[in-house]
């Protein structure tokens, strides 16, 4: 849609996140499952003479979650295939051609002369 000055008008509503909120993103998720990851790994220190399947499971959680978490970190950016196209086209309007009435004229439908006629034309 073009404004007065002819200018093209973008739409933000599809930009991607910007990079620092990214990057803090993929930091968070990191440290969120290296926190897991140590908790899982002291439950099964703790849990090893107690309860011993726990405390593997607490341990093979502990061993896969160091390469989950890089992966995750890693991800890089969101890719945006779905998202709208940042112009917005100008909408073409069609001109409108000259009509013909479907109603005759008010002289030839036997109205008198000087009448006015279908839409306001005389």
């Amino acid at each position: 849609m073009p404004k007065r000055g002819g200018t093209e008008v973008f739409r933000i509503t599809g930009a991607r996140q910007g990079l620092a909120d990214d990057v803090r993103g993929r930091q968070r998720r990191y440290v969120i499952s290296m926190t897991v990851r140590t908790l899982s790994v002291i439950a099964a220190a703790v849990l090893w003479n107690v309860e011993r399947h726990v405390a593997i499971v607490a341990l093979a959680l502990g061993i896969l979650l160091p390469y989950v978490a890089v992966v995750i970190a890693n991800a890089g950016r969101e890719s945006a295939p779905s998202l709208p196209s940042t112009f917005v086209p100008t909408p073409a309007r069609p001109a409108l051609g000259a009509g013909e009435s479907t109603e005759e004229p008010a002289e030839e439908a036997g109205a008198p002369p000087g009448t006015s006629r279908p839409y306001g034309r005389n």
